[in-house]
């Protein structure tokens, strides 16, 4: 947390404040929200509640009604606080805040008399923490339809930069694990190199998997190849091209991605390995053929 600049932050309140973001499995996790430690605060005292939705202006919480705290919001003038807390990415301890609200009406939870839908308007701007952390979710996923043609060439900086695993990884196709090397990868697609026999590969329905480190995370990204390519001086190899199911991306890569994206967009015009040009990058003669025989499958990383 407390990573971007001031100047960044206000770009991105200026630019996504208006947009509601809806809590997920998936959004709960990508942002490390400590569910069990949201509540809403009202003269003194506390109502555990779930976070619905929320945008820089304003959140929908559920809670119970029938606990005192209609009667309590009135004592108020509707003025509460709610409190977010989320996992730090980088310590891994709970960083908690409060943002002042004001409850402007609420509607029954799925027609229940004693659950509703708190409909809250921010007070103030929230604190740079909360803008931080769902900026760069809002910014990723825009972003990923904006920039999905641009492609990032794996060269040893570029994997260090995007603090990638390892170029090594596995193609699951009908589900069997083929080692394979990545090339490049983009928000919408990847170049892989493996072996293989083209016309028993194009269009085949696989998923590849992406390994990233500090912290650990690996994600499976569902797609197709779309074509194939042969490898100069290696018969017994392929370059192929991913093309990603854009409904299944996971948001973590997204958000992998569209950082390493923000950290180069500088100098991005004077750096070969960003590219926006859909032509075939040049294949590596002395790459090693990933072995099928006699190797140990790779298996799913934790």
């Amino acid at each position: 947390m407390g990573v971007l600049t001031s100047q960044k932050l206000v770009a991105y309140y200026e630019r996504y404040k208006t947009i509601d973001v809806t809590y997920t499995k998936e959004i709960i996790q990508v942002t490390g929200l400590i569910t069990q430690q949201v509540v809403l605060k009202c003269l003194g005292d506390f109502w555990p509640c779930v976070i619905y939705s929320s945008s820089f202006q304003g959140a929908k919480v559920v809670t119970n009604v029938n606990s005192g705290l209609l009667q309590k919001l009135q004592q108020a003038n509707n003025l509460v606080s709610l409190r977010f807390c989320f996992k730090s990415a980088d310590t891994g301890s709970p960083v908690a805040f409060f943002v002042s609200a004001k409850s402007v009406g609420y509607i029954p939870y799925n027609n229940s008399k004693d659950v509703g839908v708190f409909h809250l308007q921010f007070i103030q701007r929230p604190p740079d923490d909360l803008i931080e952390i769902m900026g760069r979710l809002l910014d990723a996923n825009i972003n990923s339809a904006k920039r999905r043609e641009e492609r990032i060439l794996l060269t040893p900086d570029i994997i260090r930069k995007m603090k990638l695993y390892s170029k090594d990884s596995a193609v699951f196709i009908q589900g069997v694990p083929r080692r394979c090397i990545l090339r490049d990868i983009s928000f919408s697609g990847a170049k892989i190199i493996m072996m293989g026999v083209s016309k028993f590969l194009v269009n085949k329905d696989i998923a590849l998997r992406v390994d990233f480190d500090d912290p650990r995370e690996s994600y499976l990204l569902k797609g197709k190849f779309i074509r194939t390519e042969e490898v100069e001086g290696r018969k017994e190899l392929l370059a192929l091209a991913v093309l990603f199911n854009e409904t299944q991306i996971p948001m973590g890569y997204k958000i992998r991605v569209n950082d390493f994206l923000g950290q180069t967009r500088a100098d991005s015009r004077n750096d070969h390995s960003v590219s926006t040009v859909p032509k075939p990058a040049p294949e590596p003669p002395a790459a090693e053929p990933p072995r099928e025989n006699g190797d140990e499958e790779p298996s799913e990383q934790q």
